[in-house]
């Protein structure tokens, strides 16, 4: 059978990490034409802006309403430039991550391991979808706000940020315009791109599960004792390198993780108090509301398919029971109890080993969030 390539599924990802400057041509950047494409730009769109919102806090403080019409955005292009950050410093890492992928343990064996991989990618690819919709939607309501409330006509810009020059002046205000748009845009791109990236390699943990699973099922039912010793040998080599794949995970993408929760439950919050004192249907109001599904979203796919990972994972101690294990050889046997205590403890996704992702995890976000919206909502509310 033709070997499958798992890149395949995340080669839009790839596409755009080139293009925001997150994949060099090696395993790490050296001095090079695209390095200093990669830093000008990273510096210029996702830390540039960042720092302009950040300053204009300072000069905003200790107006509440008007923070939160910063804080908001800045924490999610905050995260970003964290994420950008560790991606940049775990580079060969995640490199050898992906290469690991074509290794011949975590090959399907038939049509049938293919079809179960392509049918766990397909929900992975709509929560993708989904979120470079929300994403595009927000980037175009946020460009035309100004527009759409005339605001434009006051030389308003999409986001409350401080310059060290006079943005209503022409064509100081064009250009400010324009880039705070391609920073946006720029910074989207990148953080649903690292997302989408790390929830693909947790399903394809799962898929490689699954694989696991329906061989054990398989060698039990269609192989003599002896040909079951030897595959059994080679089931228990797979489930080693699923474990070796999901630790360089973690340790991989553990600090983005820690922090996208850590920050998420904040912006969740304070997203809902701006969606309670924007006009319903305006131009902001839905703006926030994508920027609010948006968010929701990703944390959603984080916890689901960590999940997924957690549950296919403890299915292999129950494949295994599939086998008659009565008839087998001592030396068999024995090899089962070992892959038995060694598969009863489920792969979990964590950050930092401190918050396992899961969807009570999820649940958890939800009620931080709320508490968060339930206290800015109190100062607001009249004594």
């Amino acid at each position: 059978m033709k070997k499958y390539d798992w890149k395949e599924a995340i080669k839009r990802n790839i596409f755009i990490l080139k293009i925001v400057g997150l994949w060099p041509a090696g395993d790490t950047y050296s001095l090079d034409l695209y390095s200093t494409y990669s830093c000008v730009s990273i510096l210029a769109f996702t830390c540039g802006h960042n720092f302009f919102q950040i300053v204009n806090i300072y000069f905003t403080f200790p107006d509440l309403e008007a923070i939160a019409n910063i804080i908001f955005v800045a924490l999610a292009e905050i995260l970003t430039a964290m994420k950008t950050h560790r991606v940049i410093k775990n580079m060969w890492m995640l490199k050898k991550l992906i290469a690991d992928l074509s290794e011949d343990h975590f090959q399907p064996r038939n049509l049938k391991q293919v079809g179960m991989i392509e049918a766990s990618l397909n929900f992975w690819k709509t929560t993708s979808t989904f979120l470079w919709i929300m994403a595009g939607g927000t980037v175009f309501l946020w460009a035309a706000y100004p527009v759409l409330d005339g605001s434009v006509k006051q030389r308003r810009l999409p986001f409350l940020a401080w310059y060290p020059y006079d943005t209503t002046v022409s064509p100081f205000y064009e250009i400010t315009y324009v880039y705070q748009i391609i920073s946006v845009a720029f910074i989207a791109s990148t953080t649903i791109t690292i997302d989408t990236l790390i929830t693909a390699l947790n399903e394809f943990i799962g898929a490689q599960c699954d694989i696991l699973c329906d061989n054990l099922k398989q060698n039990s039912v269609e192989n003599q004792v002896n040909d079951f010793g030897e595959l059994l040998i080679c089931c228990i080599k797979h489930h080693e390198r699923i474990l070796r794949f999901s630790a360089d995970l973690n340790r991989c993408f553990s600090w983005i993780l820690f922090i996208q929760f850590f920050i998420s439950g904040t912006s969740i919050g304070i997203t809902m108090f701006q969606l309670s004192m924007a006009a319903p249907f305006s131009s902001e109001f839905f703006s926030l509301l994508m920027f609010e599904t948006g968010i929701l979203v990703e944390i959603f796919t984080f916890c689901w398919f960590a999940n997924e990972v957690e549950v296919k994972s403890a299915n292999i101690s129950l494949a295994i029971c599939h086998s008659d294990w009565l008839r087998f050889a001592a030396n068999v046997k024995q090899n089962i109890n070992f892959f038995l205590l060694r598969s009863q403890n489920p792969i979990q996704i964590s950050a930092l080993n401190i918050i396992y992702l899961s969807l009570d995890t999820f649940v958890k976000i939800l009620r931080t969030a709320w508490s968060y919206f339930a206290l800015l909502n109190q100062f607001r509310s009249p004594k």
